[in-house]
């Protein structure tokens, strides 16, 4: 395959999916990695592509800033936040993520009392503390501009510290093929963590993350106790998470 029909089968796969791996690229088109890093930088120099840590992203393939995604669906997402809050106790430990439908399910939490909450959320830390006893944890690092979450390597050294009771872990895209996927690599470091520091692992993840993939991998279903959402899953999705042994509640 000449150079340039490699390039526009790139942009092709781009058009589809919104995200390839490097990996995959070599797989599908039969040439070396090597080759396949100077096409992707190729096409980012042409900014035809953005070049991201193993692969490349689409230019339209980028999440939507926070504002944006807290007027989609925001009535699925809240009533994910309340499903969410019924598994929570008084006095419960806690990890929550950052996101519009973590927000909400904070905003949900607000009767509970004595609960320890570790967030890399300025909007959910500002949402339960200073009531009702609770103790509230900010993970360290840089804030995000506007979207309010902090991520990075001084988040995943202070939450490493920690073991909580629960886990609620927000979705950037989660597909049957895929699993778990984000948009950045220090997002998906830091979710990643999340789940292995709890004991009961919760995905809050509406409809509109189904079928979606993004260009950084955090996990595949397997880690994931229980999924909760707004619309019943289907096809493929639904036998993945079946098979993962992944307990879905329908909010």
């Amino acid at each position: 395959m000449l150079a340039e029909q490699r390039r526009t089968t790139i942009l092709d796969i781009l058009a589809r999916n919104g995200s390839v791996s490097v990996t995959e690229l070599h797989r599908r088109l039969k040439v070396s990695r090597e080759t396949v890093r100077r096409d992707i930088s190729r096409l980012a120099n042409e900014n035809r592509l953005q070049k991201t840590h193993g692969g490349a992203l689409s230019m339209d393939a980028q999440e939507p800033a926070f504002a944006e995604r807290m007027s989609v669906n925001i009535r699925g997402k809240r009533a994910i936040g309340r499903a969410a809050a019924e598994l929570v106790a008084d006095g419960a430990s806690l990890i929550i993520d950052s996101g519009t439908t973590t927000l909400c399910l904070a905003e949900a939490l607000a009767p509970r009392r004595r609960l320890t909450i570790h967030t890399n959320d300025v909007r959910v830390a500002g949402q339960l503390s200073g009531r009702n006893d609770n103790r509230v944890f900010m993970l360290g690092g840089q804030i995000q501009g506007a979207e309010g979450a902090i991520l990075g390597r001084d988040a995943t050294i202070m939450l490493a510290n920690y073991y909580c009771d629960f886990a609620f872990v927000g979705a950037s895209a989660i597909s049957a093929e895929r699993g778990l996927t984000d948009y950045s690599r220090e997002a998906a470091e830091l979710r990643r963590l999340m789940l292995a520091q709890a004991r009961m692992t919760v995905l809050l993840a509406d409809k509109t993350k189904f079928d979606r993939v993004a260009p950084v991998m955090v996990s595949d279903l397997v880690g994931l106790a229980k999924l909760i959402t707004d619309v019943k899953p289907t096809g493929a999705m639904a036998q993945a998470l079946k098979k993962a042994s992944v307990e879905v509640l329908v909010a």
